[in-house]
């Protein structure tokens, strides 16, 4: 039997782990070797230099002291280089645990941050966008806030064939370039975590940017209050050494004077940057890691980088440099230190005129930088969900403008991406042509709402970018549109009913906005919350008036009625789910089958699960 792609992914990872635990134990037993070695040589030493001292052997004592000073610091030395090499380990076997897990499914084991969908979405509660188990749980796994930024709205705005001034073509060859670059991707995400578990904050950087330094005439300030320090120091040496009068306590005393007048504008500033030098040290490695990678065979990833790597402006050197001036800045945090500092020269305004002149080279890069590093935070985590699902398939976008040409999708082996391999059901589908559409009918549990999310969520996921839950998937370019989760909002007034009928009314305003693209609609048991009567007419009513328009899609529902209409109307059709029964109970094999649904269940599973229902005549 053939092994799948993705098993054999999962081995190597297993491999991997295995591998790490083995170094684990071994640098954990070097490690307390280096303990005994660093006590033992600890008391030999203060052992022999004391024997030494109490015979008065001072010279032999000092030159056994230093040998065995030199000997512990250079065991300590080693030491913490071997600490340093198993936290590395440790983070990054942390790192494959939670690919493995994704790659599992294994959803109490992926560690990703909690999303909320935007307000009247028209798909991210529909596909589980969101959520514990949801498709955002399962990609994102960013370093940074713009990365995660960049891949929400790259999900939610699937249906925008640019975002951000990135075509989607770009967009997947940049993502299809970095995935097999998964050293790449860890280094980045391991460089950001050595330093701090929380996200590289790009906000908290451009923070230094939303507002100027308010202090007129700071270069003048600057030369007054350091003329005023070198006066202060010179009167302080001449009283010092030819017992002058103090006159050098005037000259601080208007330099103090000088300084509490600023310090009104100053204190602002250091809220900003207080250990904003952090955040900077994150993407300075980042940067770093991505200027000593070779990119040569990758020329999408060096196009959308060159802000980074080719730029007159070194990126690491600036920041590096605005690491330094925030860290001076920070002093602040230690009062004394601060005080003794400012004391002797203006610190605070030197380092803020340092500040100013490094903000005014930065404010047209820094923004474009940081935007570069959410790109490609964003691309390598969609490129990392496609390395732990190598068996997924690269969608094909159909360009063609002949009028021959019909818009839709049509995808062979399509299954969901949130259902475990040994559960997936897969199936074909082709839905192509304006107006067209798929009645889908079939018993209770049969998969009819599961196939709806497993065509929309797969559609979301190739117009973001990614790969897709398929063994081939080409389409035309869409605009989602679902119901079917709908919620009734108390809080606004709406019942179930008044709720499903907005849903529709946004699909029935999408399919007449006059633009480019058709759009895609996936319909749950429609008008479900109203009875067989209205939910008939009102149905009848709604399909004819979506066959007329520029939408294709699919609409389930239990309304056997419905199914009629494809009979006067070669764009509708029908397919279904079905069940079977083996010794009285119901088998489900979640395969969509032509035509309309030739049983019904209800009647079983309730008595199934003993509840009354009529007798047989």
């Amino acid at each position: 039997m053939k092994i799948s792609r993705t098993d054999q992914r999962q081995d190597a990872l297993t491999r991997l782990l295995r591998r790490g635990v083995r170094l684990t134990t071994q640098g954990n037993l070097a490690s307390q070797r280096f303990s005994r070695y660093r006590l033992g040589i600890f008391l030999l030493g203060a052992a022999a230099c004391i024997a030494l001292y109490q015979h008065a052997w001072f010279h032999s004592g000092n030159f056994v002291l230093l040998i065995a000073l030199t000997i512990f610091l250079t065991t300590t030395w080693f030491h913490q280089q071997l600490k340093s090499r198993l936290r590395r380990l440790d983070l990054w076997m942390t790192i494959k645990k939670d690919l493995l897990a994704r790659l599992q499914l294994d959803w109490p084991n992926i560690h990703s941050p909690t999303h909320q969908s935007p307000a009247h979405h028209p798909f991210a509660l529909d596909l589980d966008l969101t959520g514990p188990h949801s498709l955002l749980t399962l990609l994102d796994t960013t370093f940074s806030s713009n990365g995660q930024t960049q891949l929400l709205r790259w999900v939610f705005q699937a249906n925008e064939a640019e975002s951000d001034g990135l075509p989607w073509s770009t967009r997947q060859a940049f993502i299809r370039e970095l995935t097999p670059l998964s050293r790449l991707r860890d280094r980045c995400l391991l460089a950001t975590r050595l330093i701090s578990p929380d996200p590289l904050d790009g906000t908290r950087i451009l923070s230094l940017l939303e507002q100027p330094i308010a202090i007129p005439n700071l270069s003048w300030l600057i030369i007054t209050a350091s003329s005023l320090c070198l006066l202060t120091i010179l009167l302080g040496l001449w009283t010092l050494f030819t017992g002058a009068a103090n006159f050098w306590v005037f000259s601080l005393l208007i330099y103090g004077g000088l300084y509490f007048m600023l310090s009104g504008s100053i204190a602002p500033l250091f809220g900003r940057v207080l250990a904003l030098h952090v955040e900077l040290e994150k993407l300075v490695t980042v940067i770093a890691t991505l200027e000593h990678t070779s990119l040569s065979n990758q020329p999408t990833i060096g196009q959308q980088c060159h802000m980074l790597l080719t730029h007159e402006i070194r990126p690491t050197s600036c920041l590096k440099q605005l690491g330094r001036i925030c860290q001076g800045l920070s002093v602040k945090a230690h009062p004394l230190v601060h005080l003794a500092l400012n004391a002797v020269l203006p610190w605070d305004l030197l380092y803020i005129g340092k500040l100013n002149r490094l903000i005014t080279t930065l404010h047209n890069t820094l923004p474009a930088w940081l935007e570069t590093i959410g790109q490609f935070d964003a691309a390598s985590a969609l490129a990392r969900f496609a390395y732990v699902n190598p068996d997924y398939q690269w969608p094909q976008l159909d360009t063609s403008d002949t009028p021959e040409h019909q818009p839709g999708l049509t995808a062979f082996g399509l299954g969901h991406p949130l259902i475990a391999r040994s559960h997936r059901i897969t199936n074909d589908l082709d839905l192509r042509g304006e107006g067209h559409m798929l009645l889908v009918t079939g018993s209770n549990m049969s998969g009819k709402s599961t196939f709806l999310r497993t065509v929309g969520i797969n559609l979301c996921l190739a117009q973001a970018g990614g790969p897709v839950c398929a063994t081939s998937f080409s389409w035309s370019w869409l605009r989602l549109y679902c119901c079917i989760r709908v919620i009734d909002a108390l809080d606004e007034g709406l019942s179930y009913f008044y709720a499903e009928v907005k849903r529709l009314k946004l699909i029935l305003d999408a399919v007449h906005a006059i633009t480019s693209q058709p759009v895609l609609f996936l319909i749950d048991e429609i008008y479900r919350g109203t009875n067989n009567r209205e939910r008939l007419a009102g149905s009848e009513a709604f399909v004819q008036v979506l066959q007329q328009s520029r939408g294709l899609g699919m609409i389930s529902t239990h309304d056997l009625e419905l199914t009629r209409l494809a009979d006067a109307n070669g764009h509708i059709r029908n397919a279904h789910f079905q069940e079977s029964v083996e010794a009285g109970t119901l088998h489900f094999d979640y395969q969509l089958r032509p035509g309309p649904c030739p049983t019904t269940n209800a009647l079983r599973i309730m008595a199934q699960e003993g509840l009354p229902i009529p007798k047989e005549q």
